[in-house]
């Protein structure tokens, strides 16, 4: 087993897990270990994970610390929120878009170092394992893929923290216990679930919400903010144009001030068993809404209706780890095609843990006063039309009731 790698790549956070998992590599496989640690806007500072990096042997230039906000929600969550995703129709797949673009990463570094091999910290129960793996293949076919949770005897925190100890690994006080709750954040999410949560009939704890303050606790008055599109992406709020990092940065804080953006779900992971996670995507949450508010003007309702009916599927490939399958790509192509004409602005109320559009306006508006109004108008619609419509529709319904009749005497 240790002979056929001589180089691996590992996705490293610089925690407990992928440092017991850096070294036991080095051990069991006697490798030269790669380190990789990307800023996805976690709210952590990473250079910790250099110095510890360099303290477990791995030579400067085979650290890699990379920021890739911008990055992540030009390319990544940006493209999945034209599509309205949703998992399972509520979770906004935070977690599931970050691990594409970590995962390439990782490739990139193996081509330029040289490495055969890339390694993960993700569980042998959990969907991030296979959303790793299934972007490791589909980018370097022929990669070798080194799963410690899979391979190796460690199955508790007791074990990791011994082997740690053994190797004179650096445990900082508040790792030594055990945690409450796992968490993975980034810049659109946080998701907390293990421990006091695994109990889906008791209400999660308010310790366990790490980016909003309750609903509750939301200040009484209602802030209203304007977010502008062009072509089904945000680029501005309240006419400042910012970037795409920047601009959820800032949702973020609004979301986080006026409690928005929780979700308490029990999803059906791809593995096959059921999980219990707490969620938060405040700035995600209000552009989802706001997104959906600009659609409803500059949407004809044939694209509208097509969008909805392929987002489930959309939603599942990326929840999977199928974001660079071809029929991925397929679906985007659609859904981009249709946000051409997505572009004008939409004022968003934000109060206690709410979210809505309250007005949008788009020099490609689709709505025209004059057909909708109630009053007489000189539009080209005769009422009397209607009648030959509801006929023609109704047809099959009728010939369906006579029979019906006929049966049933």
């Amino acid at each position: 087993m240790a002979n056929d790698v001589k180089k691996v790549v590992l996705a490293y956070s610089g925690g407990l897990d992928t440092s017991v998992i850096l070294k036991w590599l080095q051990t069991t496989y006697g490798c030269e270990v790669v380190t990789f640690t990307a800023d996805l806007g976690q709210g952590e500072e990473l250079e910790p994970a250099r110095k510890k990096a360099e303290l477990l042997g791995i030579k400067p230039e085979h650290i890699f610390i990379e920021d890739v906000r911008e990055e992540f929600v030009s390319q990544y969550v940006f493209p999945m929120f034209r599509a309205n995703a949703l998992y399972e129709g509520l979770y906004l797949l935070g977690t599931s878009i970050a691990r594409p673009l970590i995962a390439k990463k990782q490739i990139e570094i193996a081509r330029k170092v040289g490495a055969d091999a890339v390694s993960h910290g993700a569980t042998g129960k959990g969907n991030d394992q296979v959303r790793f793996e299934l972007s490791y293949y589909a980018l370097e076919p022929e990669i070798k893929i080194i799963a410690p949770w899979r391979e190796w005897d460690l199955r508790s925190r007791e074990q990791l923290i011994a082997f740690a100890e053994s190797h004179q690994i650096q445990i900082s006080k508040d790792k030594r216990g055990e945690a409450p709750f796992s968490v993975d954040a980034n810049l659109l999410h946080s998701s907390s679930e293990g421990k006091v949560l695994e109990d889906p009939s008791v209400e999660a704890p308010e310790f366990v919400y790490q980016r909003t303050i309750s609903p509750e606790d939301a200040p009484d008055k209602a802030t209203y903010i304007t977010v502008g599109f062009e072509q089904g992406d945000a680029v501005s709020i309240d006419g400042e144009t910012l970037s795409p990092a920047s601009l959820l940065t800032r949702l973020n804080a609004l979301g986080k001030e006026n409690g928005i953006g929780r979700l308490d779900l029990v999803e059906n992971r791809f593995v096959g068993m059921k999980s219990r996670g707490v969620y938060e995507t405040p700035g995600g949450t209000i552009l989802l809404q706001a997104h959906r508010g600009i659609e409803s003007i500059t949407l004809d309702r044939g694209a509208a209706h097509l969008k909805d009916d392929i987002m489930p599927r959309y939603a599942e490939l990326i929840y999977n780890g199928f974001w660079f399958s071809p029929e991925r790509e397929m679906l985007q192509a659609l859904i981009d095609k249709s946000q051409e004409f997505v572009t004008g602005e939409v004022r968003i109320k934000l109060y206690k843990g709410n979210v809505d559009v309250v007005g949008r306006t788009s020099p490609y508006s689709l709505y025209n006063q004059d057909l909708v109004t109630f009053e007489e108008g000189a539009v080209a619609y005769d009422h009397r039309d209607a009648a030959g419509f509801i006929k023609l529709n109704a047809l099959r319904l009728r010939t369906l009731g006579s029979r019906d009749r006929k049966v049933g005497g």
